[in-house]
């Protein structure tokens, strides 16, 4: 199966190098890998070039934005900038973050995945993160969850969802739609990949706001909003941003924010986090 990266990139001299000689070494190599240069000041794009000079399948695309980072519809934005560039000859597409460290057999193991079961829309690892000299998992999501920073689509599933969503929750209301559309999301274990750089570090309060706009966006209603907003405040350790998301899903509701999903869709991903926070409660399925 032959697969392609899109690397969305702004300002990541300090790990752009080591997330490509990562993707060089796999013993899977990418077909394409697309370095998109998001308005950086620094020297990424320069990084990318010398990298691009060594291995033919590399190749540098800049793109204009806006200096201002929200997560979510930037990121995307400059995917879809990459995206663009490619021809369609591909059996899957991954959306890669600029600061990582893949461990080499990573897209061995995820092709595997796809060629085991033609029902695997989407597949991925796991983030760590160095904290005190260890890496450990950076526990922000359930074991079923691919992370946005390494997520792998089946063709066929990328395009019947009509691509990846330009706002923050895009990496979950992905999910959402591949289940909706009877897609299984694999998740490996063994696939550790090192997060060179925190999820959220750089967020502002506005960017905060953004996630409780995602739950609503997501369709997910006030009380799931708060279940979910409560659960994502004590995993980042930070209890006081349950307030935060509270207040952007009311002002996302206030304003009547378009939904990321269909109002079919959102009725299902209602249905379907509700059965998995009763079978959390009550130890079901």
């Amino acid at each position: 199966m032959k697969y392609y990266c899109i690397i969305p990139a702004h300002n990541e001299e300090a790990f752009m190098g080591v997330t490509l000689q990562s993707l060089a070494e796999q013993t899977l190599l990418p077909a394409k890998a697309v370095v998109v240069n998001d308005n950086s000041t620094d020297g990424t794009a320069a990084i990318v070039q010398e990298y691009a000079a060594k291995y033919s399948w590399i190749s540098l695309v800049n793109k204009d934005s806006a200096a201002i980072h929200l997560p979510g519809s930037k990121v995307i934005q400059a995917f879809n900038a990459g995206y663009e560039t490619v021809d369609r000859d591909y059996d899957i597409i991954v959306k890669l973050d600029a600061d990582l460290i893949l461990p080499p057999d990573y897209f061995e193991k995820v092709i595997a995945a796809f060629k085991a079961d033609p029902k695997v829309g989407m597949a991925g690892g796991f983030a760590y993160i160095e904290k005190n000299g260890e890496w450990i998992l950076e526990n922000l999501t359930d074991k079923d969850h691919i992370r946005g920073a390494f997520k792998a689509y089946r063709k066929e599933l990328f395009l019947q969802m009509g691509g990846l969503r330009t706002a923050m929750g895009w990496d979950t209301a992905d999910e959402l739609i591949a289940k909706f559309y009877n897609w299984k999301v694999i998740t490996i274990e063994s696939l550790k990949v090192k997060h060179l750089k925190p999820t959220g570090a750089n967020y502002n309060k506005a960017a905060r706001y953004k996630q409780g706009e995602a739950f609503y966006t997501l369709g997910y209603g006030f009380v799931i909003t708060a279940v979910a907003g409560a659960k994502l405040a004590m995993r980042k350790g930070k209890p006081f941003l349950f307030v935060d998301y509270i207040n952007g899903f009311l002002k996302a509701k206030s304003e009547k924010k378009a939904l990321l999903v269909t109002n079919e869709q959102a009725k299902w991903i209602r249905a379907y986090r509700w059965k998995k926070m009763k079978g959390k409660v009550f130890g079901s399925k």
